[in-house]
C-alpha cells in the first residue's frame, strides 16, 4: 500500500481533525477506482421501514495479525433489494377496515339493546298506603236460592268464563320509558294478584293469605298484616281491600267454579312507573257453611272490585305489585254489616235488616273514614225468578 505523501509532521489532507489515530487508514488509488457511487432511487428513499439483512453487515471492521486496523468498506451496503422492502398500505389498510368495522358492529349494538331495553334509571321511590273504599250493597227482598249451575244460568254472569280464563291480558305495547316487555310483565303479575286474591279456594274461605302477600311490594307489608290481624273500617285497614274473603264459621262454596269479566289497562305515570287499572266483576255460588255440603240452597254473591295497582322497575325485576287504591262493592249484603274484616253475605232466603246506610255525625270523634257505606243492589244483578 502506498504511502502518505504529506509531511510526516502535518495533518493528512482530507482527514478532518487530525490526530495518530487517522494516519494508520490509507485510501490508495485502487480502492477508490474500484468503489461504486451510486444514488438512491426515490422508492428506495421512501422505503424507510427496509429490514437489514442479517447477511448484510455494511461495514466491516477487522484486523489483522498485526494489529493495523484495517477497515473493508462493503460497496453494496446501498444496492436496492425488491424483496427486503415491505408492503406497509396493504397492512395499514386492511387495519383501518377492522377498525371501522368494528366501530359499526357497536354502535349496531348499542342500537339494537338501546330500543329493547330502555335506559332504567335506579328506582328511590316508597310504597304509598293502599286506600280502600268497601260499600255494601242491600237487596230490596229476599235472597233468591236454588242449584249454582240454575242460578248462573238465569243472571247475568251467564256468559262470563270461569276461574282464571275470565281474567285476559290486553295486548302490551311499549311505551315512552317501558319495554313491550316490561308492559307485559306488569299486566301479568296484575293478573296473578287477581285470581290469587280473588279466585283461590282457599284465600277465598279464609284457609291462607300466603299466595297474595307473596306478591305484595315489601313497603306494604305491615300494612296488610295489620288489616288480616286487626281490621278498621279506617279507609286503610279493611281486609276486603287486600282481598276477597268470606267468614268459614257462616260461608261455603257451593261451586268451585267463579264467575269473572272485567278489564285491564296499563298506562305510563312516570319515566318509572307504570299503573294498572283493574276493573273486574266476580260472581260466587254459595251455601251455609252448616248445609253438610247441599247445593241446593246456594245462592249467588257478586264482588265488584277497581284496583290500581304501581309497578317500578324494582317490582317488575322481582315479580310484586304495589296496590295503591282498592275500591270495593259487594252484595247481597246488609247496610249495618261490619265491612272491616271478612264479608257477611246474606245467603239464600235471607233479607237485609237495614237498606240505607247509618246516620253520619258530622260531631262525632271517630273518623270520617270509618262512616259505613252503602247502596241498593240492583234487582237486575241478581237470577231472574224460574
Amino acid at each position: 500500500m502506498a504511502g502518505s505523501v504529506d509531511p510526516p509532521d502535518e495533518t493528512p489532507e482530507g482527514l478532518p481533525g487530525g490526530g495518530d489515530e487517522y494516519r494508520s487508514v490509507v485510501f490508495d488509488e485502487s480502492f477508490v477506482r474500484a468503489a461504486r457511487i451510486r444514488e438512491l432511487s426515490a422508492l428506495e428513499r421512501m422505503a424507510d421501514d427496509t429490514t437489514a439483512d442479517p447477511e448484510d453487515p455494511g461495514i466491516r471492521h477487522g484486523g489483522s495479525s498485526g494489529g493495523d486496523g484495517d477497515m473493508a468498506i462493503d460497496d453494496d451496503r446501498y444496492a436496492y433489494r425488491p424483496g427486503r422492502v415491505r408492503r406497509r398500505g396493504r397492512g395499514a389498510g386492511a387495519g383501518a377496515l377492522l377498525v371501522v368495522l368494528l366501530v359499526a358492529v357497536v354502535f349496531a349494538a348499542a342500537v339494537h339493546f338501546g330500543s329493547r331495553y330502555p335506559y332504567q334509571p335506579p328506582s328511590d321511590q316508597r310504597a304509598e298506603p293502599l286506600r280502600m273504599t268497601l260499600v255494601a250493597l242491600a237487596p230490596a227482598g229476599a235472597v233468591t236460592g236454588g242449584e249454582p249451575g240454575d242460578l248462573f244460568a238465569r243472571g247475568p254472569a251467564a256468559s262470563d268464563r270461569s276461574g282464571a280464563a275470565g281474567v285476559a291480558l290486553p295486548a302490551a305495547r311499549r311505551t315512552t320509558h317501558f319495554s313491550e316487555g316490561q308492559v307485559t310483565a306488569a299486566l301479568s303479575v296484575a293478573r296473578d294478584y287477581l285470581v290469587r286474591s280473588s279466585l283461590d279456594p282457599a284465600v277465598v274461605t279464609g284457609a291462607t293469605v300466603r299466595p297474595v302477600r307473596a306478591l305484595l311490594d315489601p313497603g306494604q307489608l305491615a300494612q296488610f298484616d295489620r288489616s288480616l290481624d286487626s281490621p278498621a273500617a279506617d279507609g286503610q285497614h279493611a281486609t276486603g281491600g287486600w282481598l276477597v274473603r268470606f267468614d268459614p264459621a257462616r260461608v261455603a262454596l257451593a261451586d268451585p267454579g267463579v264467575r269473572v269479566r272485567g278489564s285491564l289497562r296499563v298506562a305510563e305515570v312516570s319515566a318509572g312507573v307504570l299503573e294498572v287499572t283493574a276493573d273486574h266483576t266476580t260472581t260466587y255460588a254459595l251455601r251455609p257453611a252448616a248445609s253438610g255440603g247441599d247445593s241446593a240452597d246456594a245462592s249467588l254473591f257478586t264482588v265488584r272490585r277497581e284496583l290500581r295497582l304501581r309497578f317500578d322497575r324494582d317490582d317488575l325485576r322481582t315479580h310484586r305489585v304495589e296496590l295503591v287504591a282498592s275500591h270495593v262493592q259487594a252484595g247481597p249484603m246488609d247496610c249495618s254489616a261490619d265491612l272491616s274484616g271478612a264479608l257477611r253475605p246474606l245467603l239464600a232466603g235471607e233479607r237485609a235488616r237495614a237498606t240505607a246506610p247509618p246516620a253520619a255525625d258530622p260531631y262525632a270523634s271517630a273518623p270520617a273514614t270509618a262512616a259505613r257505606h252503602c247502596a241498593p243492589l240492583s234487582p237486575a244483578s241478581q237470577p231472574a225468578p224460574p
